[in-house]
């Protein structure tokens, strides 16, 4: 294997925050309780075990400090949560045709093996839950479970502390997996308000080639919109001259919160696409963060926020560029309407060895409504001396003339805002590269009635 861990960390990453060892946050501490109810056996447990003891020092973060200074988590510490497990059965969710017999579908964190499908994979590729793999795979996993950078974050330390089953995707050295893995995690909310923690571990090996989507969603079992927790970590580890193509997709309920980790690592010459994509949840949080663990890398983040109604989406970002000769492109979109609120931080490191580093970073934002707001914060923080780095941000409205022009074309009010709309958010849906995903998000952004009103 080609893929190492390097020393260097994320400079000023969402750091966790401390507690004294009298101050607990009961209200964390309750949560800890409930994760980790479940017991699992040896090195699994010493992991656990080791991000519990994390926790427990932990507190969850508040508006005070400057990473979560836009998003107030006050709502999710009224509600107690509890661990439930799903029910598998008469679950409906959209399955790409693409990936009819290769996906993996895990519900309230629990791995479904009566939804999954995974019999249209070549050889020398591994899709299963964790608990499923080989004695001797499993041992290969510890080199890479929960080793990413940011691991003591805390909601990450959270997710790991409760950990029983992950997805697991391993390609092996230059194996080219044409078919895409579709990853489904379903929350299924029952009485009370549950907390699901999805785990998904992903290792390309040198040479090898791979694109994934991982999809979260829901089922309700009532009329009435149900409060539950996603709390998700994603970790990817990208070999030598290594391809993976990531689709992440966030549709969760109107009521629902959901915090993710997705952290990369990318070692020489390899090149790693995001497209991440935002519709669900009351308050989402997706914490991106990309280390280069040596030269000559490309990475791509696309991402698409698209919210409306109360909701509140941030998202954050961080590229480490270690080395030379590496090339980031980022572009961010939100779409935002009503009372709605997206929050973008994004921050590139490029320290005095990353020279002849090229790296370009945007954030556009669209308001549909003069009570929505946007908060953003685009940032390069340069040492090196030879480099090429660009950054902004832009905020916008529906341009009054535009909506006239097609007006005048015979196309009414609402419709020409929604045309507006659709060629804004298609600029980053278009570059999916599964065809099928690609026009259900199209069909979802044509459907959102609610961004064609004040």
């Amino acid at each position: 294997m080609s893929i190492q861990i390097s020393p260097s960390p994320i400079p000023n990453s969402n750091a966790v925050s401390l507690t004294s060892m009298l101050d607990r946050d009961d209200y964390l501490t309750g949560l800890l309780n409930q994760v980790t109810a479940t017991k699992t056996e040896g090195w699994l447990q010493e992991l656990r075990q080791s991000a519990a003891n994390w926790v427990r020092h932990s507190i969850i973060p508040t508006i005070r400090e400057e990473e979560w200074r836009f998003t107030d988590l006050s709502s999710l510490r009224n509600v107690q949560f509890n661990v439930e497990a799903g029910n598998f059965a008469s679950l409906e969710f959209d399955i790409l045709p693409e990936a009819a017999n290769s996906r993996l579908v895990f519900v309230n964190g629990v791995y479904a093996p009566e939804l999954s499908a995974v019999s249209d994979l070549p050889s020398g590729i591994v899709v299963s839950n964790l608990a499923g793999l080989p004695v001797v795979e499993q041992q290969a996993v510890q080199q890479y479970l929960a080793q990413a950078e940011g691991a003591q974050e805390v909601f990450t330390a959270l997710n790991t502390a409760g950990i029983t089953d992950a997805a697991v995707v391993w390609v092996k050295k230059n194996v080219v997996v044409e078919t895409p893995i579709h990853l489904v995690f379903i929350s299924v909310v029952g009485e009370t308000a549950t907390i699901s923690q999805p785990r998904c571990l992903v290792v390309a090996e040198s040479g090898s080639q791979v694109t994934l989507v991982e999809e979260y969603t829901n089922h309700q079992g009532a009329e009435k919109e149900r409060v539950y927790f996603t709390n998700s970590v994603t970790e990817i580890w990208v070999g030598d001259n290594a391809q993976v193509s990531h689709t992440r997709v966030e549709r969760e309920g109107a009521e629902a919160f959901h915090i993710g980790k997705t952290a990369i690592a990318q070692a020489r010459d390899s090149r790693y696409t995001c497209h991440a994509i935002t519709f669900g949840a009351k308050l989402s949080r997706h914490n991106l963060e990309i280390l280069q663990t040596g030269e000559q890398t490309q990475t791509t983040l696309n991402g698409l926020t698209i919210i409306s109604g109360k909701q509140l989406s941030d998202t954050h970002s961080a590229i480490a560029l270690n080395y030379p000769h590496g090339t980031s492109d980022q572009l961010h979109k939100c779409i935002v309407g009503d009372r709605a609120h997206a929050v973008f931080n994004g921050k590139v490191f490029v320290p005095k060895p990353a020279q002849l580093t090229n790296a370009a970073q945007l954030n556009r934002n669209l308001l549909l409504s003069s009570k929505a707001r946007v908060d953003t914060k685009p940032q390069l923080e340069i040492t090196a001396d030879n480099v090429k780095c660009a950054h902004g941000a832009t905020v916008s409205q529906l341009e009054d003339d535009e909506i006239f022009y097609l007006q005048s074309r015979g196309i009414d009010e609402n419709d020409a805002r929604k045309l507006l709309i659709n060629a804004f958010a298609a600029e980053v849906i278009n570059q999916i590269p599964v065809p099928s995903l690609r026009e259900i998000l199209l069909n979802t952004v044509n459907n959102l009635k609610s961004l064609t009103n004040e």
